[in-house]
């Protein structure tokens, strides 16, 4: 498959294929008789799941270090199940921030609507002295 079909299928650009190709996340893809490149259609998966670790914020660094395990084969899958483990577990805490971010929102958000009636330090409006701008002086003080 040429580069403009994977681009389509994937849902990556051809820049970025090229760019992921250029700095090793993607084999380099064979070339037909005209030099351009040719895709077999087992990559996808493989960019599937590296979309998955790019969308979970894993680093490009830890992402070629886990092609560079895959490239090796036979022999590299403890390092590759250490390293995803790694990597799930600070998924799990950034999981649980965001739920807890959640939960902040979905009480403001009762409160809005009238369902819950409280009031507390995040509705207190902002004192006036602080307000303003660090550095700032009020009129007439020196």
């Amino acid at each position: 498959m040429k580069i403009g079909e994977l681009a389509k299928r994937s849902g990556l650009s051809a820049y970025t294929i090229r760019y992921y190709e250029r700095i090793g996340l993607l084999p380099h893809a064979d070339r037909d008789q005209s030099g351009q490149r040719d895709y077999d259609a087992s990559i996808l998966t493989w960019m599937e799941f590296l979309e998955r670790l790019k969308s979970t914020g894993m680093p490009i660094r830890e992402m070629l270090r886990y092609a560079a395990l895959r490239e090796r084969g036979v022999g590299s899958e403890l390092e590759r199940g250490a390293l995803l483990e790694q990597h799930r577990e600070r998924v799990r805490a950034h999981v649980a921030e965001l739920q807890a971010c959640l939960l902040v929102l979905d009480t403001k958000i009762a409160g809005y609507s009238g369902t819950e009636q409280r009031k507390n330090d995040h509705d207190a409006p902002i004192p006036e002295d602080r307000r303003k701008p660090a550095g700032t002086r009020q009129a007439g003080a020196r």
